[in-house]
């Protein structure tokens, strides 16, 4: 969650766009990487975004899949930022296939008026937080499950809810399995307790201690380890399952650059809908990160779709502020 922010009553298109920087930069990222800039295109052009490679996690994410992913997240807030000042984003995904780290480049389209949903989600914004650790007792409602199950599906990607027993055992032992590794691993235990620190400047893009202060195997899906401590997982015991929340994957047709985006909007789009609705998300991504790990859950789980994200959602009173960099660090005018 990072700090709200002023919404212009009324903005034209050439003054906005540290306002869409700093939507932009509300979106979750891996490790709280932030791992995007942006570019403004001067007058009514438009608005760029850029993967920043400096920022990946060499181990963590070596092809850059979350990174993609992180800025496709954000590019969904920008489209919800410039639909709140009352214009249609028109939306180019890779404008440049010369130059893979351009993202997405938006411009200003028609006027439209303010709906009630865009507001929802714009509020939002504001609203949501990673969470990580256990949730309030119980699943979400199959009538809100359903609802964000619409909105992935709007993105072009698919939210599969994980309830059967078989299913949720593989799950949670492919999560263990990879954590384990991790955790094995001196090079991958710095890179993500160096992600972690003091939620003070000069170091924006950590997750903040207190975020972290959880035990991490107290759900069935194990979850990172930020301390740097903890050298094996502690087995998924049956009576966490309850704490667990409502546990979902997220997929997509294909596995190319542009599929990443999507499912980092299709993201985006389910957690601020959850957030609208009271509830939050945790990640347990680490399986993806190893390609048989990630062809085992697709195989057991997704069938011919490709597993983009793995996450708990549910209700928690816990709330942790994440730091962001500002406006001024991420946004540049257009060369020349």
């Amino acid at each position: 969650m990072s700090a709200p922010y002023a919404t212009p009553v009324s903005a034209r298109p050439g003054h906005a766009a540290f306002h869409l920087a700093r939507a932009a930069g509300t979106a979750p990222s891996v490790h709280n990487t932030q791992p995007w800039s942006f570019v403004d295109e001067g007058g009514d052009h438009g608005f760029e975004l850029h993967a920043d490679p400096g920022r990946r996690l060499p181990l963590t994410d070596p092809g850059g899949r979350q990174m993609v992913i992180s800025c496709g997240a954000a590019l969904f807030n920008v489209r919800v930022a410039v639909r709140h000042l009352g214009f249609r984003p028109v939306v180019t995904l890779l404008p440049d296939l010369a130059r893979p780290d351009f993202l997405a480049r938006v411009r200003w389209g028609a006027h439209a008026p303010v709906t009630r949903e865009v507001a929802l989600l714009e509020r939002a914004m504001v609203m949501r937080h990673t969470h990580r650790g256990p949730f309030g007792p119980g699943l979400l409602p199959w009538t809100l499950v359903e609802e964000l199950r619409e909105h992935a599906r709007a993105e072009g990607a698919l939210l599969q809810t994980v309830d059967n027993p078989e299913k949720l055992r593989i799950l949670a032992a492919a999560v263990r399995e990879a954590e384990s590794v991790h955790r094995a691993a001196p090079g991958h235990v710095s890179e993500v307790a160096g992600g972690s620190g003091p939620a003070v400047r000069p170091w924006p893009e950590r997750v903040p201690h207190d975020a972290c202060r959880l035990d991490p195997d107290r759900t069935f899906l194990a979850g990172r380890d930020y301390t740097g401590r903890l050298t094996e997982c502690a087995s998924a015991m049956r009576r966490w399952t309850e704490r667990s929340g409502t546990v979902t994957v997220l997929s997509t047709v294909y596995d190319t650059r542009a599929d990443w985006l999507r499912a980092g909007q299709a993201l985006q789009r389910v957690l601020l809908c959850a957030a609208a609705h009271g509830v939050q998300a945790a990640f347990h991504t680490q399986p993806l990160e190893f390609p048989s790990l990630r062809a085992e859950v697709q195989d057991r789980l997704t069938g011919d779709r490709f597993p983009q994200l793995i996450l708990r959602l549910g209700r928690t009173p816990d709330s942790w502020t994440c730091p962001r960099r500002r406006p001024a660090q991420t946004l540049a005018p257009a060369a020349g």
